[in-house]
């Protein structure tokens, strides 16, 4: 008999380095399937569509809430994000196991959907450290930057609702405790 994949949630605040982390996982561990996000927001820098998210306008996004193919949608920072809800259960009923960059609201609908699944919050060291990653990355305006670390506070709130919570102070040693969790988590079968 085949086991059901595992669902990995990975979350944090904008800013935190969740996905320089998850591309590191990724690359050590190709046998973990990535969920692309779908979202609204514009492409930042080298982003590629269809590798670090599905970039949609907001009638397409609003087709797809309105067609159910979401397993979870939010807006976030003013952009509205989604994840697949096809893609999460043709890779877990294939014994994939499924790793995803979601917000804390996402997380929480997809907790309930898929108990099953293990959470982990990414936590800068302080909110001084993380507010100068956000602007170190010069990508957004000032008041972008301050909706984004007034949303971290309320985020960081929440991290007690996960299963771990890793802080990101040493980029290497997160990686390393990240791919022990999963290993931990994929082993209990």
């Amino acid at each position: 008999m085949s086991h059901k994949g595992h669902l990995f949630i990975v979350s944090g605040p904008s800013g935190v380095g969740k996905s320089t982390i998850l591309c590191a996982i990724l690359e050590k561990r190709p046998q973990l399937h990535y969920s692309v996000s779908y979202t609204t927001r514009p492409r930042r820098g080298k982003e590629r569509d269809g590798i670090d998210y599905h970039f949609i306008d907001e009638p397409a996004f609003r087709g797809k809430i309105a067609a159910n193919e979401f397993a979870e949608w939010a807006e976030v920072h003013g952009y509205l994000y989604g994840t697949s809800g096809r893609y999460i259960e043709q890779a877990l009923n294939k014994g994939q196991d499924v790793l995803l960059d979601i917000d804390v609201e996402g997380a929480k609908i997809l907790s309930s959907k898929y108990p099953e699944g293990f959470r982990v919050f990414i936590a800068p060291p302080n909110m001084e450290e993380l507010e100068r990653r956000i602007k170190k990355r010069d990508t957004d305006g000032p008041d972008v930057v301050g909706r984004r670390l007034k949303n971290a506070q309320a985020e960081m709130l929440q991290a007690d609702l996960y299963d771990r919570v890793v802080v990101n102070d040493d980029l290497v040693e997160t990686i390393s405790e990240l791919e022990k969790i999963i290993e931990k988590v994929r082993s209990r079968d």
